[in-house]
Formats: structure tokens, sequence, C-alpha cells
């Protein structure tokens, strides 16, 4: 349910024109697909969660797909000359605010179901956090430090190109760098990934050996929710708000160095985005 939210949140901002609408379209559809397959609902609690999917994407799509409409639009706007690191943060807080608007739906939605979950099925969970994990690790852990590295990097200039185009040896060389200095290392996302899941685990667990009243149920899905950004340990917190300032600084940095005809790819790419997005929004 968690992980949920920011395929509804994001998808829109993340994904190519046309698997935007497809995507979002279908998104109840493989939602369940995905949560079925890491939980193992029975029968009753398919029918609930597949009408809570169903509710919470018929909420989002009239009442915040508008709102990314707007968030499009200063995107584009601020694509077309230089950008401050401020006004790159200022939109990633905007996104945050509007995940946390959705997570409280989402919340809502989902309490009824997660207090019916049994010990097999968090049982069932836990194994495929731990399946995913060994896929993780593969991708992230494997090789020396120097290959790590280059994995690191050859994701984040696929992800620049898809925007931007082709990149200059310059710029390549540019993100190369922001990469080896980025605070994140393989080894502490590992860290964070299994604090996020065991607190989710424990959450769920909780949740379900007590006749908990939904409101407090809601209220202990949304702490797991905060800590998600917010780690309750100093140093990762630290670490999480320094990736955070060096992302928009690294977008900065890079945007900053590109030319009319980058941009311009930039703009036509948001552009189809908002055009989807319009289709979307339709009564």
């Amino acid at each position: 349910m968690i992980r949920l939210l920011l395929a509804l949140s994001t998808l829109v901002l993340l994904q190519g024109c046309s698997a935007v609408k497809l995507g979002y379209q279908q998104l109840p559809t493989l939602s369940y697909w995905w949560l079925d397959s890491a939980v193992s609902f029975n029968d009753s609690q398919s029918t609930r969660v597949k009408e809570a999917l169903s509710q919470v994407h018929q909420w989002h799509r009239t009442q915040e797909l508008p709102t990314y409409l707007e968030l499009l639009q200063r995107g584009i706007d601020l694509s077309q000359g230089p950008v401050q690191a401020s006004q790159v943060c200022g939109v990633w807080t905007d996104i945050q605010t509007r995940m946390d608007r959705s997570m409280r739906v989402m919340v809502s939605q989902a309490a009824p179901v997660v207090t019916q979950l049994g010990p097999r099925q968090l049982s069932h969970l836990a194994r495929h956090f731990e399946t995913k994990n060994e896929a993780w690790d593969k991708e992230w852990l494997q090789g020396s430090a120097a290959e790590r590295l280059e994995r690191r990097t050859e994701k984040t200039l696929e992800r620049y190109q898809s925007f931007y185009g082709d990149l200059t040896a310059a710029q390549t060389a540019l993100i190369k760098t922001q990469v080896s200095q980025s605070p994140w290392q393989p080894e502490w996302g590992r860290q964070e990934r299994l604090r996020r899941e065991q607190e989710l685990l424990t959450a769920l667990r909780k949740l379900a050996q007590s006749d908990m009243p939904q409101e407090q149920a809601e209220a202990e899905l949304w702490r797991v929710w905060q800590r998600w950004f917010m780690p309750p340990n100093e140093t990762d917190r630290m670490v999480m708000q320094k990736m955070s300032q060096q992302a928009c600084e690294n977008l900065t940095q890079l945007h900053n160095t590109t030319s009319p005809e980058q941009r311009q790819r930039l703009v036509r790419k948001m552009r189809g985005y908002e055009r989807d997005l319009r289709e979307l929004v339709k009564p």
C-alpha cells in the first residue's frame, strides 16, 4: 500500500508520454496485481482492495491530476532558461505536498484491509521483500566500488538523456562527478531499504494482532509514511537532507549547461505530459 502512492503521485512525471496515459488508466488493475503478488489476498480482501484502489484512483484523477498541470506549466516556464536550485527544490517540495495529500486518502482506504491480514500473509510479504532485496543487491552491490559507481552513472545518464537527448562530453563528465560525490552509497541504500520494510512489517503485524479502531490504524500507517523520508536516526536524516539538496543542485548545474536545442527537447517532452494529463482529467 505504501509504495502504491509513489506510483499514483509520480507516474505522470517519470514515464514516457504514451506510457503515462495507458499506464495511469490501468493503474488500479496493475496495482492490484502487484499488491496481490506481495500479500496474496483472500476473496473478501480482494474485493475490498479492488474497491479501494478504484476509489483512490478516481479521487486522484479528479482532484490531484489537475494540480499536476500547474506543476508542469511551472516546469515548462522554468526549463526554458537558467534555473536556481531553490526553484528546483520548490517544485519538489510541492510534489511532496501532493504525495502527502494522496497518502492521506490511501491510508484511509488501506486501514480496513491491513487490519484483516493474517500471519501467513505477512510472512508472504516478508518473503516478497527478501526476493526483491536479492534482486536489488545484484543490481547495486555486486562488483567492485568502481563497477558499482559506473552502473550508477550509466543509469543517471540514461535518465537525463531521456529528457535532454544526447549529452555533450562536458555534460557527461559533470554527471560522473556529481554521482561520485553523492552522499548516497549502496550500503546505506540497502540499510534504508531494510529499515523501511521492517517498519512497515512491524506496523502491519501490530495492526493485525489488535482490534484497533480505524482512526488509530490510520495514524499508525501515517507514521510509517512520514518516516519514509525522515529516518529516526539523526545521521540518516542528515544524509537524506543532503541528498535532497544535492539533487536540486545537480539538476540546476546540468540544466544551466544545456543548449537551446536540449531545452526545447525538454519542453516538448513536458508538453507531451501536459497533453496526456489534459486528456486524463476530462470528465
